[in-house]
């Protein structure tokens, strides 16, 4: 259990950008993803704004090298796993013992929906071949194929936290030697279902979301797909990784089914345990990718345990779903791959559209992309549903 494990690449396509590159190019522009809905039918197409991935289905088929019938959620995960393998260095798939742990809260839903519209007017409408891929672990399986991995398999769905989740669960495989490289991360794709679900939550913001912002009203949705690609240590030597997975933590404070507790248990729970494995102080880390959905409840949360944890020093912090929007299961793979790479390349994030200071914390987000920081460790933090709070600690690769 006591072999490091590295991030050797990753992969991302998210209302930002189709890739990697083009998401960065987002944030140095301060381009946000928020807009009108394009692609999702809804009648709420003009009241709430989401971070829809600038492509319609045919498109990221076309991408993929996949049929069209297949769920946007399978299309987007192989884009963006297959982006992340490319990133790694890593040679043919079939040379190694890989996993695939993959989290998602929707699996197949979007197909689901159209196939429900078609059979409600006439019992012999529809197509079966929509819903063969409902269920998430499906949807796992089938990109699992497509990439041609055999050696392990598995989802994780614990809501927001889940592509979190996904990167501990794959740390654990590496570490027990039961395979030597994982693609860890999350997918989800836009549903009525799901946003009909947040409306119903009262959660969601008619405007741009503004996370952390004292004016704050709720969240944007979004969708897309994040993987990291995690490798044993002594595969990591024959690379370049990006940097090493040091520390992580699920914590649960069981105190709603969807709020987090006020006064931010399982969140600070989550963070200490993560500094704990890693090793580090408070005051090591360099940069924290916030949760920070733009709630009312989250947002305070998370800032009430990050003051716990981290006063009097607070790194420089900034939500990214600012950008992308809240992509659910998605999340936490998006966002490993946006921590890993600034600290690779000494990024920080901006907050988009934060102008007035939440009264209740001592802290801000920094609200500018800059470059040429000297970081050495960075904090992910994703807390779902259910209390299921995760955070992730990386550090500078060096053996």
């Amino acid at each position: 259990m006591s072999e490091k494990v590295w991030i050797a690449g990753g992969g991302v396509i998210c209302g930002i950008g189709l890739n990697l590159q083009e998401c960065l190019q987002s944030f140095k522009d301060m381009r946000p993803g928020m807009g009108a809905m394009q692609y999702l039918s809804s009648v709420h197409r003009n009241t709430f704004p989401v971070a829809e991935v600038k492509a319609d289905n045919d498109t990221l088929a076309d991408i993929a090298r996949m049929p069209e019938h297949i769920s946007r959620t399978a299309l987007l995960s192989l884009i963006a796993a297959r982006e992340a393998w490319q990133s790694s260095g890593l040679d043919d798939i079939s040379n190694y013992r890989v996993g695939f742990v993959s989290g998602n809260t929707v699996g197949g839903m979007d197909k689901t929906e159209d196939f429900f519209e078609s059979f409600l007017k006439d019992p012999r409408g529809g197509r079966l071949r929509e819903v063969v891929h409902h269920e998430c672990g499906s949807i796992t399986e089938l990109v699992a194929d497509m990439l041609g991995i055999r050696h392990h398999v598995s989802t994780i769905s614990t809501a927001c936290s889940s592509g979190a989740n996904a990167l501990m669960y794959g740390a654990r495989l590496i570490r027990n030697n039961i395979v030597d490289v994982v693609i860890a991360g999350g997918t989800d794709a836009l549903t009525r279902f799901t946003l009909n679900g947040f409306n119903t939550l009262m959660i969601l913001d008619q405007q741009p979301c503004r996370p952390f912002d004292d004016t704050r009203t709720g969240l944007n949705l979004g969708e897309g797909a994040g993987y990291v690609i995690l490798v044993s240590d002594s595969l990591a030597a024959r690379l370049q990784p990006w940097c090493r997975f040091s520390g992580f933590a699920n914590a649960n404070d069981a105190h709603h089914q969807t709020a987090s507790s006020p006064d931010g248990t399982g969140n600070y729970l989550a963070m200490k345990g993560a500094l704990d494995m890693s090793g580090l102080q408070p005051q090591q880390i360099g940069y924290i990718n916030l949760h920070g959905t733009g709630t009312q409840n989250n947002d305070l949360s998370e800032g009430i345990a990050i003051n716990r944890l981290f006063a009097p020093y607070f790194p420089p912090m900034s939500s990214t779903k600012s950008f992308t929007g809240h992509t659910l299961g998605a999340s936490g793979g998006i966002e490993a791959v946006f921590s890993a790479f600034a600290l690779k390349e000494g990024i920080l994030y901006p907050n988009a559209r934060f102008e007035h200071q939440m009264k209740e914390l001592p802290f801000a987000p920094v609200t500018q992309f800059s470059t040429g920081h000297e970081l050495q460790h960075v904090m992910s933090n994703s807390f779902g549903f259910g209390g299921n709070c995760s955070s992730l600690v990386f550090s500078v690769a060096s053996h």
